[in-house]
């Protein structure tokens, strides 16, 4: 289903028709839902906001403007919509359930006359990766996990070249590397390093990672379900579904750079303050193209995105109304022309940053000063 659309005239003001919504949920539940519910933030429990947030209904978040195409100068507007379900109740409720919170915000966004969704965070990747969730509605969907995988291998790769790592002589690994994100990762991944390593929980499903790879490069590619063995790696992109971090500060070799596409984070916050000799980075913001305004703060700095937000945009200023990333299986080929289209548009890798504060050069100065 692919629309394409232009702006018409209404009592003076221009009605923007090529437009979009995104989902999204809280990951840290007392943070997040203090962004738009201050006083209920402040004083709910964590344990309390996670239990009822089966029970709240989605929420109209924010109006979303100003988002102009570097090509063709055509504006877009859009809007966020809140899932209330925190990752826990994602998790441990059944799929059903899960799946009918997440179409009734759908269901919010279509009646804001989005003529695409994107799915944010746990929202894309609970049961089947957005393909129940497409049925069910009448507009498409996408997870924006094409130009995720596209700018977590661009952001990596950029921060080794900051941190005087030659991806020619060095060590790669992707943690979760059997998930939908992180095997195309991988085989991104294994164009630039000559040694690759791939850790998951499933050995039998990581060796079939690692037998595509090698089809494909002269990379030599390890498999492991040992976190020790992340002490290895120079380059580092974590991009689990696990609700709890699971990289540590002993799992990391001095001068690595990490980075985490992962929400809720793969990285424990103990390696920032115990590993002065670590790069971590959240995944690489995106800058979108225009004068955009959110209306609401999720914690990133203006015309600062999630990749996944991005590509939601991207999509709707091409007029490319259909689902273009749902499900388990990501080729290559999506992943490049997501890609394409982004720099056609004016989208770019806008700077790091790591736990919500900015990663300036002065900072990874100072890490490449410690190094070991």
């Amino acid at each position: 289903m692919i629309q394409k659309a232009n702006t018409t005239q209404r009592n003076k003001s221009v009605v923007l028709l090529n437009n979009f919504a995104f989902i999204i949920h809280p990951i840290d539940p007392k943070r997040d839902v203090q962004r738009k519910f201050p006083l209920l933030g402040k004083y709910l429990p964590a344990p309390v906001i996670n239990f009822f947030s089966r029970f709240f209904p989605p929420v109209y978040i924010s109006h979303i403007v100003g988002i102009q195409s570097a090509a063709t100068q055509e504006e877009i507007e859009g809007w966020f919509v809140a899932c209330p379900l925190t990752p826990q109740r994602m998790m441990s409720l059944p799929p059903q359930t899960v799946y009918k919170k997440i179409i009734q915000t759908g269901k919010v966004a279509q009646k804001k006359g989005a003529k695409l969704l994107g799915l944010g965070a746990f929202t894309s990747v609970v049961g089947d990766a957005g393909l129940t969730i497409a049925s069910k509605l009448d507009i498409p969907v996408t997870t924006g996990d094409s130009y995720t995988i596209a700018v977590a291998v661009e952001a990596v790769a950029k921060a080794a070249r900051m941190m005087d790592i030659e991806l020619g002589q060095s060590v790669g690994a992707v943690v979760g590397a059997t998930g939908a994100i992180g095997k195309v990762c991988a085989q991104l991944l294994a164009k630039y390093v000559p040694r690759l390593l791939l850790l998951g929980r499933r050995i039998n499903a990581l060796n079939d990672v690692k037998y595509s790879i090698e089809e494909n490069t002269l990379t030599q590619v390890q498999v492991s379900d040992s976190m020790e063995d992340l002490r290895q790696a120079d380059v580092i992109i974590t991009v689990s579904s696990a609700i709890d971090s699971i990289i540590q500060a002993q799992h990391l070799k001095s001068g690595a750079v990490v980075c985490d596409v992962a929400r809720p984070r793969d990285i424990s916050r103990q390696v920032i303050e115990e590993r002065k000799d670590v790069l971590v980075i959240e995944g690489g913001m995106v800058k979108v193209p225009g004068h955009a305004n959110f209306n609401f703060d999720f914690g990133f700095p203006p015309k600062m995105v999630y990749a996944c937000m991005a590509e939601t945009m991207i999509l709707a200023l091409e007029g490319r109304y259909e689902n273009f990333t749902i499900g388990r299986n990501i080729s290559l080929e999506q992943v490049a022309e997501i890609a394409s289209l982004a720099k056609k548009h004016g989208f770019k890798l806008g700077g790091f940053r790591s736990f919500e504060k900015a990663v300036t050069p002065e900072h990874i100065a100072k890490i490449k000063s410690t190094i070991i």
